[in-house]
Protein backbone atom coordinates (compact mmCIF):
# COMPACT_ATOMS: atom_id res chain seq x y z
CA UNK A 1 0.00 0.00 0.00
CA UNK A 2 1.34 3.45 -0.89
CA UNK A 3 2.10 6.07 1.75
CA UNK A 4 0.05 9.20 2.32
CA UNK A 5 2.70 11.41 0.71
CA UNK A 6 2.81 9.15 -2.37
CA UNK A 7 -0.97 9.37 -2.49
CA UNK A 8 -0.80 13.18 -2.38
CA UNK A 9 1.76 13.18 -5.21
CA UNK A 10 -0.37 10.94 -7.44
CA UNK A 11 -3.49 13.00 -6.75
CA UNK A 12 -1.66 16.22 -7.66
CA UNK A 13 -0.32 14.68 -10.89
CA UNK A 14 -3.75 13.67 -12.19
CA UNK A 15 -5.18 17.06 -11.23
CA UNK A 16 -2.77 19.09 -13.33
CA UNK A 17 -0.24 19.70 -10.56
CA UNK A 18 -2.77 21.22 -8.18
CA UNK A 19 -1.30 22.25 -4.84
CA UNK A 20 -2.31 20.24 -1.80
CA UNK A 21 -2.81 22.60 1.10
CA UNK A 22 -5.47 23.98 3.40
CA UNK A 23 -8.88 22.37 3.20
CA UNK A 24 -7.80 20.25 0.21
CA UNK A 25 -5.02 18.63 2.27
CA UNK A 26 -7.41 18.17 5.20
CA UNK A 27 -10.01 16.40 3.05
CA UNK A 28 -7.44 14.28 1.22
CA UNK A 29 -5.99 13.14 4.54
CA UNK A 30 -9.42 11.97 5.68
CA UNK A 31 -10.12 10.43 2.27
CA UNK A 32 -6.79 8.58 2.38
CA UNK A 33 -7.60 7.02 5.77
CA UNK A 34 -11.09 5.96 4.72
CA UNK A 35 -9.88 4.61 1.38
CA UNK A 36 -7.14 2.65 3.16
CA UNK A 37 -9.77 1.06 5.39
CA UNK A 38 -11.96 0.18 2.40
CA UNK A 39 -8.96 -1.28 0.60
CA UNK A 40 -8.33 -3.63 3.52
CA UNK A 41 -12.01 -4.61 3.34
CA UNK A 42 -11.54 -5.53 -0.36
CA UNK A 43 -14.09 -2.91 -1.52
CA UNK A 44 -13.43 -1.62 -5.04
CA UNK A 45 -13.53 1.98 -6.26
CA UNK A 46 -16.29 1.14 -8.74
CA UNK A 47 -18.37 -0.35 -5.92
CA UNK A 48 -18.07 2.93 -4.01
CA UNK A 49 -19.11 4.86 -7.11
CA UNK A 50 -22.26 2.78 -7.50
CA UNK A 51 -22.89 3.06 -3.74
CA UNK A 52 -22.88 6.87 -4.00
CA UNK A 53 -25.56 6.79 -6.71
CA UNK A 54 -27.64 4.29 -4.72
CA UNK A 55 -27.56 6.64 -1.73
CA UNK A 56 -28.77 9.51 -3.93
CA UNK A 57 -31.64 7.35 -5.18
CA UNK A 58 -32.54 6.53 -1.59
CA UNK A 59 -32.48 10.25 -0.73
CA UNK A 60 -35.04 11.03 -3.45
CA UNK A 61 -37.25 8.08 -2.51
CA UNK A 62 -37.18 9.19 1.12
CA UNK A 63 -38.28 12.73 0.29
CA UNK A 64 -41.02 11.49 -2.06
CA UNK A 65 -42.52 9.71 0.95
CA UNK A 66 -42.09 12.69 3.28
CA UNK A 67 -45.74 12.91 4.06
CA UNK A 68 -46.02 9.28 5.12
CA UNK A 69 -47.60 8.70 8.52
CA UNK A 70 -44.82 6.23 9.30
CA UNK A 71 -42.01 8.77 8.87
CA UNK A 72 -42.27 12.25 10.43
CA UNK A 73 -41.28 14.99 7.94
CA UNK A 74 -38.50 16.28 10.22
CA UNK A 75 -36.98 12.81 10.46
CA UNK A 76 -37.22 12.38 6.68
CA UNK A 77 -35.41 15.65 6.04
CA UNK A 78 -32.76 14.99 8.70
CA UNK A 79 -32.11 11.56 7.21
CA UNK A 80 -31.98 13.05 3.70
CA UNK A 81 -29.35 15.54 4.90
CA UNK A 82 -27.26 12.66 6.26
CA UNK A 83 -27.64 10.73 2.99
CA UNK A 84 -26.51 13.77 1.00
CA UNK A 85 -23.29 13.93 3.03
CA UNK A 86 -22.70 10.21 2.51
CA UNK A 87 -23.33 10.51 -1.24
CA UNK A 88 -20.87 13.38 -1.60
CA UNK A 89 -18.25 11.64 0.54
CA UNK A 90 -18.55 8.43 -1.50
CA UNK A 91 -17.82 10.42 -4.65
CA UNK A 92 -14.53 11.67 -3.21
CA UNK A 93 -13.48 8.41 -1.63
CA UNK A 94 -13.94 6.32 -4.78
CA UNK A 95 -11.25 8.33 -6.54
CA UNK A 96 -8.91 7.98 -3.57
CA UNK A 97 -9.56 4.26 -3.48
CA UNK A 98 -8.77 3.98 -7.20
CA UNK A 99 -5.43 5.72 -6.59
CA UNK A 100 -4.56 3.44 -3.68
CA UNK A 101 -5.42 0.26 -5.53
CA UNK A 102 -3.92 1.37 -8.83
CA UNK A 103 -7.25 0.78 -10.55
CA UNK A 104 -7.54 4.23 -12.13
CA UNK A 105 -8.42 3.83 -15.79
CA UNK A 106 -10.81 4.80 -18.55
CA UNK A 107 -13.53 2.43 -17.42
CA UNK A 108 -13.49 3.74 -13.86
CA UNK A 109 -13.29 7.36 -15.03
CA UNK A 110 -16.27 6.86 -17.35
CA UNK A 111 -18.30 5.19 -14.61
CA UNK A 112 -17.42 7.98 -12.18
CA UNK A 113 -18.45 10.69 -14.67
CA UNK A 114 -21.79 8.97 -15.38
CA UNK A 115 -22.42 8.43 -11.68
CA UNK A 116 -21.70 12.08 -10.88
CA UNK A 117 -24.20 13.31 -13.46
CA UNK A 118 -26.90 10.89 -12.26
CA UNK A 119 -26.32 11.82 -8.61
CA UNK A 120 -26.50 15.56 -9.35
CA UNK A 121 -29.71 15.07 -11.31
CA UNK A 122 -31.17 13.30 -8.29
CA UNK A 123 -30.01 16.13 -6.03
CA UNK A 124 -31.85 18.60 -8.27
CA UNK A 125 -34.98 16.45 -8.04
CA UNK A 126 -34.65 16.43 -4.25
CA UNK A 127 -34.41 20.24 -4.32
CA UNK A 128 -37.72 20.39 -6.18
CA UNK A 129 -39.31 17.86 -3.82
CA UNK A 130 -38.73 20.08 -0.79
CA UNK A 131 -40.44 23.05 -2.43
CA UNK A 132 -37.96 24.85 -4.70
CA UNK A 133 -39.24 26.37 -7.94
CA UNK A 134 -38.82 23.69 -10.60
CA UNK A 135 -37.98 26.19 -13.36
CA UNK A 136 -35.15 27.78 -11.37
CA UNK A 137 -33.73 24.41 -10.34
CA UNK A 138 -33.81 23.06 -13.90
CA UNK A 139 -31.96 26.10 -15.29
CA UNK A 140 -29.35 25.88 -12.51
CA UNK A 141 -28.99 22.14 -13.13
CA UNK A 142 -28.52 22.71 -16.87
CA UNK A 143 -25.82 25.30 -16.12
CA UNK A 144 -24.07 22.78 -13.84
CA UNK A 145 -24.21 20.08 -16.53
CA UNK A 146 -22.84 22.56 -19.08
CA UNK A 147 -19.96 23.35 -16.74
CA UNK A 148 -19.04 19.68 -16.43
CA UNK A 149 -19.44 19.18 -20.20
CA UNK A 150 -16.94 21.99 -20.84
CA UNK A 151 -14.44 20.37 -18.47
CA UNK A 152 -14.86 17.04 -20.27
CA UNK A 153 -14.40 18.67 -23.69
CA UNK A 154 -11.26 20.47 -22.49
CA UNK A 155 -9.82 17.15 -21.37
CA UNK A 156 -10.70 15.69 -24.77
CA UNK A 157 -8.86 18.56 -26.44
CA UNK A 158 -5.74 17.80 -24.43
CA UNK A 159 -6.01 20.55 -21.81
CA UNK A 160 -4.49 18.73 -18.84
CA UNK A 161 -4.47 21.62 -16.35
CA UNK A 162 -7.18 21.61 -13.69
CA UNK A 163 -8.03 25.12 -14.87
CA UNK A 164 -10.03 27.57 -12.81
CA UNK A 165 -11.69 26.47 -9.57
CA UNK A 166 -15.06 28.08 -10.09
CA UNK A 167 -17.43 29.62 -7.60
CA UNK A 168 -19.77 26.63 -7.83
CA UNK A 169 -17.94 23.30 -8.02
CA UNK A 170 -19.71 20.06 -7.12
CA UNK A 171 -19.30 20.33 -3.30
CA UNK A 172 -20.75 23.85 -3.39
CA UNK A 173 -23.72 22.64 -5.44
CA UNK A 174 -24.35 19.98 -2.82
CA UNK A 175 -24.08 22.66 -0.13
CA UNK A 176 -27.03 24.58 -1.60
CA UNK A 177 -29.21 21.48 -1.30
CA UNK A 178 -27.88 20.93 2.23
CA UNK A 179 -28.84 24.48 3.21
CA UNK A 180 -32.30 24.00 1.68
CA UNK A 181 -32.75 20.78 3.66
CA UNK A 182 -31.74 22.57 6.87
CA UNK A 183 -34.28 25.31 6.14
CA UNK A 184 -36.98 22.70 5.52
CA UNK A 185 -35.96 20.99 8.76
CA UNK A 186 -36.38 24.24 10.70
CA UNK A 187 -39.85 24.80 9.24
CA UNK A 188 -40.82 21.20 9.93
CA UNK A 189 -39.58 21.30 13.53
CA UNK A 190 -41.24 24.64 14.30
CA UNK A 191 -44.59 23.75 12.76
CA UNK A 192 -44.89 27.37 11.62
CA UNK A 193 -46.02 28.36 8.13
CA UNK A 194 -43.93 31.52 8.23
CA UNK A 195 -40.55 32.26 9.85
CA UNK A 196 -38.96 35.74 9.81
CA UNK A 197 -41.52 36.80 7.24
CA UNK A 198 -40.64 33.93 4.89
CA UNK A 199 -42.78 30.99 3.89
CA UNK A 200 -41.11 27.66 3.15
CA UNK A 201 -41.84 28.08 -0.56
CA UNK A 202 -40.25 31.54 -0.66
CA UNK A 203 -37.21 30.35 1.32
CA UNK A 204 -36.71 27.47 -1.11
CA UNK A 205 -37.03 29.83 -4.08
CA UNK A 206 -34.37 32.12 -2.60
CA UNK A 207 -32.03 29.16 -2.01
CA UNK A 208 -32.55 27.89 -5.58
CA UNK A 209 -32.06 31.40 -6.98
CA UNK A 210 -28.75 31.77 -5.15
CA UNK A 211 -27.64 28.43 -6.58
CA UNK A 212 -28.56 29.68 -10.06
CA UNK A 213 -26.63 32.90 -9.49
CA UNK A 214 -23.50 31.10 -8.27
CA UNK A 215 -23.80 28.51 -11.04
CA UNK A 216 -24.11 31.19 -13.73
CA UNK A 217 -20.94 32.90 -12.47
CA UNK A 218 -19.15 29.54 -12.37
CA UNK A 219 -20.17 28.74 -15.95
CA UNK A 220 -18.87 32.13 -17.07
CA UNK A 221 -15.57 31.57 -15.22
CA UNK A 222 -14.97 28.19 -16.83
CA UNK A 223 -16.11 29.35 -20.27
CA UNK A 224 -13.62 32.20 -20.09
CA UNK A 225 -10.83 29.79 -19.14
CA UNK A 226 -11.83 27.40 -21.93
CA UNK A 227 -11.63 30.14 -24.57
CA UNK A 228 -8.27 31.34 -23.32
CA UNK A 229 -6.77 27.85 -23.09
CA UNK A 230 -7.88 26.75 -26.55
CA UNK A 231 -7.72 30.00 -28.56
CA UNK A 232 -5.41 32.15 -26.51
CA UNK A 233 -5.85 35.60 -24.97
CA UNK A 234 -7.45 38.25 -27.13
Amino acid sequence: MISREEFFTRWSEIHGGAQIKGIVRWWLSISFRLASLLQRMKISANAMTVFGVAISVLLVLLLSDEGSSNTPPTLSILTALFLLVISLAADGIDGSLALLTGSSGRKGAALDAIADRIAESLWALAFIQIGADMRIVIVAWLAAQSQEYIRARLAGLGVSEIGVVTLCERPVRASFLAVALVIALIFGASGEEEILGLTLSLAMTIAASLWLLFQSIALWQLSRFAIRSTIGPS
